[in-house]
């Protein structure tokens, strides 16, 4: 592809670049010796206006990293910085990732970044190698194909090209594959990205930072005063970074590492390390090995965000008051209250009801789960669309639960309340007695045949199950 033939739809951006060179370092991908396409998320690549592009073109641009038409003809390494496990660090970075490419979204026209993960080593990798290992790949597509199929606005994982190195990694049996990944989200700009800045004592170019942020990503908040954009920023990024927390609450997951170098501006959940989904709601599941203190725990993850924001919130008392930023962070909780009932009555196929309807529901539900340790997934499963799937659930392999004293609150929630789509209920994927599942156990199974003998075909009928899941929920992509 080139800039005489680009195919319809396909429109690229430099939009990273105008905020200067204080703001990334130009840097090289590393050469890798083999480049074996493994995954092409190609309803996303269409929708990008990259559809079109054949096997050779593809690894060109994804695997040699050759650039395409009219973007960035150098991937930009981001510099930023963040509180890791609550601890600053200043010299964090783009370790082993780069902006590789800009270019908008056929369907709502959104800015959207093409970012790496394991393209080498940057002037922020320190003593790392930059690589990824393609277990880590194969595990960060498996999060965000599930992710999205539940309705989380995560980042996509458009691309994975194993590059045939030997990486040595403590946590896994090594020699191990390597890979290289390519990630497509709403935005790269991170809290770290402004803690930087105020570290670094840079006001005049926090204050450049959060005007680009809002022309480019969220122009409707716009404010003549520089005060009142700031504080119109940490307003919106709040509502937005409390939208996805109550999607992951509510599709049961635990991201491992919430590090405000991990949350950004627009609030799409991105950067799957040791990610899990809870087998049972369970306040204290923790996903990282190393979170000994379970900083980072399922039920803690809406405390850590609000933490997080208010992280965010301390780079602009040079330009806002105090006062109103706090005033800001205070309507947090609301907002992730708010946005937790509408997320369950989506998720349980419920049309829209009254706040102290969906509030009784979400009371009801989360005391049956912690009391009675019923299978998470199943539950949501069995009970989709309420009363409408009660001869369902009652026939199915966690009927036992229902019949426990804590549901009868559940059923008397369930009574006031109609389904989103009763011809829903009606697809394929409802007439199975279990539901897709992304339990640790599957992933190691998955990635088990893929080590052992290269047979990708479990991996591949998991992602098909999964976004059989998602048309099933009305989330597959427009």
């Amino acid at each position: 592809m080139d800039s005489q033939n680009l195919p319809a739809g396909y429109r690229p951006s430099t939009s990273h670049a105008a905020l200067g060179d204080e703001f990334y370092d130009i840097v090289a991908p590393a050469p890798f010796p083999k480049h074996i396409l493994r995954w092409r998320n190609q309803r996303w690549a269409e929708r990008v206006g990259l559809g079109e592009l054949g096997e050779d073109e593809w690894i060109d641009h994804f695997g040699r990293f050759r650039p395409l038409p009219s973007t960035h003809r150098q991937p930009l390494s981001l510099r930023y910085h963040g509180h890791q496990f609550r601890v600053y660090n200043p010299e964090i970075g783009d370790g082993r990732g780069f902006l590789f490419a800009q270019l908008h979204d056929r369907v709502d026209s959104r800015l959207l970044d093409l970012g790496t993960k394991g393209s080498g080593r940057t002037p922020w990798s320190r003593t790392a190698d930059g690589r990824l290992t393609l277990k880590g790949g194969v595990r960060e597509i498996l999060a965000t194909e599930m992710l999205e199929a539940l309705g989380v606005n995560t980042s996509k994982s458009f691309s994975l090209i194993e590059t045939g190195e030997s990486l040595m990694r403590g946590d896994e049996p090594s020699p191990t594959r390597s890979s290289v990944l390519v990630r497509l989200s709403h935005s790269h700009v991170r809290i770290g990205s402004f803690q930087r800045l105020l570290y670094l004592d840079r006001k005049d170019d926090i204050a450049k930072l959060l005007d680009y942020s809002i022309r480019t990503y969220m122009p409707e908040i716009w404010r003549d005063d520089l005060a009142g954009r700031a504080v119109a920023f940490v307003e919106n990024v709040g509502r937005l970074v409390a939208r996805t927390g109550a999607e992951w609450m509510v599709a049961g997951f635990v991201h491992g590492v919430l590090n405000t170098d991990n949350i950004n501006i627009t609030g799409e959940s991105f950067d799957y390390g040791p990610w899990r989904f809870l087998p049972v709601l369970e306040p204290g599941f923790t996903a990282a090995y190393f979170d000994h203190q379970g900083l980072y725990a399922y039920g803690r993850q809406p405390d850590t965000l609000l933490w997080n924001m208010t992280r965010l919130a301390e780079c602009f008392l040079q330009i806002a008051q105090q006062s109103e930023l706090e005033r800001v962070l205070g309507g947090f909780g609301r907002a992730f209250q708010a946005e937790f009932s509408k997320n369950l009555l989506r998720r349980l196929g419920l049309a829209s009801a009254s706040e102290e309807d969906a509030a009784a529901l979400a009371q009801a539900w989360w005391q049956f789960l912690i009391a009675s340790k019923a299978p998470f997934e199943q539950a949501f499963f069995d009970w989709h669309g309420g009363l409408a799937s009660s001869a369902r659930a009652e026939v199915g392999p966690s009927a036992e639960f229902y019949a426990m004293e804590s549901f009868a609150p559940v059923r008397a929630a369930f009574a006031r309340l109609q389904p989103a789509n009763e011809a829903a209920l009606r697809h394929p994927y409802f007439s199975r007695p279990r539901p897709c599942t992304m339990l640790i156990d599957e992933v190691e199974g998955l990635w088990d045949p893929i080590a052992g003998s290269d047979d990708w075909s479990a991996f591949d009928a998991k992602i098909a199950a999964v976004r059989e899941m998602g048309e099933a929920l009305g989330n597959r992509p427009a």
